[in-house]
């Protein structure tokens, strides 16, 4: 275990000869469902502080909602009241190294934790080892090294974002640019270059000659911060990402680009589904409550 690992008690079901391997493949099966959440949904995660907001997500066609309380977990009745209320996955957000919230959590039946570096620190950037709990993690990172540590802690799903307030587009694009290139350049690396990129990272050379032969991270990867228009959340698509994250101020804008929630998550849904087609992508951005709809070409 790494330095930057919490550990926990090991539960019942890992507590076997076959423990790791239990481990493992229970890891591949958190890495199933949350593709499974994206492919089922519209690939748009939506952050939400209540249940009205969660279900102006499922109606705009979000796959799930990201439960988010500034410094703390969220009270436990607002998680109850969105997951009553909506029928799309509830991720709830946890303070990075408070297994106990993730405890609560995954007794409350929530469908996924994310461990975040936005709700701050409860261990002095001590991390969760994730792969004792049977509740897919996600979890943040900025650069490869981030996300491979990550990984290896047990989180199924990475948000890349760019400054930890999320707020720059072009962060956000320069940190996914970064992370992509270098897993699609493995490819190219034999053995001895796996190894030692390997030891670089501070990574197992088992995840390394995955990440080469698949051309990418083994998890679920999403883009947060600055993702405010479709075009923003296409262009995150044509970059590799899985899908996007659109954070809670989109309920708060209210000057007239985004001043409909709905509408403006159901266009973002809709570009990230259609990422590659320009006409579709120029109807998403034509979201003006007042606006004709003659062709632009």
């Amino acid at each position: 275990m790494s330095d930057t690992d919490i550990e926990i008690p090991v539960v019942d079901s890992f507590a076997d000869n076959n423990g790791e391997e239990v481990q493992e493949n229970l890891f591949s099966v958190k890495v199933g469902f949350a593709q499974s959440m994206l492919v089922s949904g519209g690939q748009v995660i939506v952050e939400v502080t209540n249940a009205e907001e969660a279900k102006i997500a499922e109606e705009s066609g979000a796959a799930c909602c990201v439960v988010h309380q500034e410094r703390r977990m969220p009270d436990l009745s607002i998680v109850r009241k969105i997951k009553r209320a909506v029928s799309i996955p509830v991720m709830v957000r946890i303070r990075v190294g408070h297994f106990v919230e993730a405890w609560i959590l995954e007794a409350a039946g929530v469908d996924y934790i994310d461990e975040s570096e936005l709700m701050g620190y409860a261990a002095n950037e001590t991390y969760i080892s994730k792969q004792y709990f049977r509740v897919p993690f996600a979890c943040t990172c900025k650069n490869l090294k981030q996300a491979l540590a990550r990984i290896k802690e047990g989180a199924a799903i990475i948000w890349i974002q760019g400054d930890q307030e999320g707020s720059l587009l072009n962060e956000t694009v320069d940190n996914v640019k970064s992370i992509m290139q270098t897993t699609s350049n493995l490819k190219n690396c034999n053995q001895d270059e796996v190894s030692t990129f390997a030891k670089e990272m501070d990574a197992s050379d088992e995840l390394v000659r995955e990440i080469r032969e698949m051309g990418k991270l083994p998890v679920v990867q999403i883009a947060m911060g600055g993702i405010e228009t479709p075009a923003d959340a296409a262009l995150m698509m044509h970059l590799g990402c899985d899908g996007v994250c659109i954070r809670s101020e989109i309920f708060e804008f209210e000057h007239a680009y985004s001043w409909n929630p709905s509408k403006r998550i159901r266009a973002m849904v809709k570009a990230v589904e259609h990422y590659d087609n320009p006409r579709v992508l120029a109807e998403c951005s034509n979201t003006e409550e007042d606006d004709d709809t003659e062709d632009l070409v």
